[in-house]
């Protein structure tokens, strides 16, 4: 569907932008395909007046003349629709070369990589090699080793429901979900959705590595509102556990649990291979501490060490 819209919107762009005289609707609908089969009038025109208003968006800008006979044509001139010359010195374009390195999944890193190519291409000043010494050492990567990354990816952009088979931490088996997907958050090496759960009618956050079997997308709009982008990143960082509430206390064994050990609030050695920990204690600490197995023993709060032994023993039990 939206490989589909995006062809459309290109060739009329094409058309705009490759004629000297304004087009009538009649004369673009003649020469795009999408338009051709359109069922009716209506359906033209209301796809037509869409994908007009999508093209302006994209910063194309089409002027509308009426002409001696008085029908509406409509027209793209190149030199309003021209970039200006690109300008960048050495610490911009070390930036954005930066910026190309951070995806390491291929399909992203090849689209980086394109963009950056083409920049270069248009002037951009190469990274100068002092900046390469200082920086080459520490080189940031977004891990994204879920297969279901790029298509919620691409659903989140395109606003399409999807659905996925999803196992929660203390469940045996993954169970379907109808979700209206809003945006992917990056979270203590993980990945996170969220959206709008059409089974429960409330939003939910998903831990794309629970996410079995293939991601499909599904036809229609969203029928819940979408949050701002805010909203939705506190609710993220919610679910997944940073926000914290009280404190828990906890026996780590010793030299493991790095990542638990950089939140903690205090750490006394307890010796025979063993420290407590306090820790910040809030929504997805139990699932989070099951992660490391009988490297941690929750001591306090009870509920948070029940919380913890339930979750173990449902994966016990397969």
């Amino acid at each position: 569907m939206a490989i589909a819209k995006a062809e459309r919107l290109m060739n009329l762009a094409l058309c705009l932008l490759g004629t000297r005289r304004p087009l009538s609707k009649r004369e673009l609908r003649g020469s795009i395909e999408a338009y051709l089969e359109a069922g009716s009038d209506d359906s033209f025109n209301r796809m037509f007046e869409r994908d007009k208003d999508d093209l302006r968006e994209l910063g194309l800008v089409i002027a509308t003349v009426e002409n001696l006979d008085g029908e509406t044509g409509y027209l793209a001139r190149r030199d309003s629709n021209r970039l200006p010359a690109i300008t960048l010195d050495g610490e911009e374009a070390a930036a954005l070369g930066l910026a190309a390195k951070v995806w390491q999944q291929a399909r992203l890193a090849g689209a980086a990589s394109g963009a950056l190519q083409k920049l270069r291409a248009a002037g951009m000043p190469e990274a100068e090699d002092s900046y390469e010494a200082h920086h080459s050492a520490l080189e940031p990567r977004i891990p994204v080793h879920e297969a279901a990354f790029e298509p919620l990816m691409l659903a989140c952009r395109d606003r399409r429901p999807v659905v996925f088979d999803y196992r929660k931490a203390n469940a045996a088996r993954p169970e379907p979900r109808h979700v209206e997907p809003w945006t992917l958050e990056c979270w203590r090496g993980h990945w996170y959705l969220a959206g709008w759960d059409r089974d429960r009618g409330a939003e939910r956050v998903f831990r794309l590595s629970r996410i079995t079997g293939r991601v499909r997308s599904r036809a229609g709009s969203f029928t819940a509102p979408v949050p701002d982008v805010v909203t939705v990143r506190e609710t993220v960082e919610t679910w997944a556990g940073e926000t914290a509430t009280r404190s828990a206390r906890i026996r780590l064994r010793t030299g493991c649990g790095y990542p638990l050990r950089s939140r903690a609030q205090s750490i006394r050695e307890l010796g025979a291979g063993w420290d407590e920990l306090e820790i910040p204690y809030g929504h997805g600490l139990d699932a989070w501490l099951v992660e490391f197995g009988p490297d941690v023993v929750v001591l306090e709060p009870a509920d948070l060490r029940a919380d913890v032994v339930e979750r173990l023993r449902a994966v016990a039990k397969g």
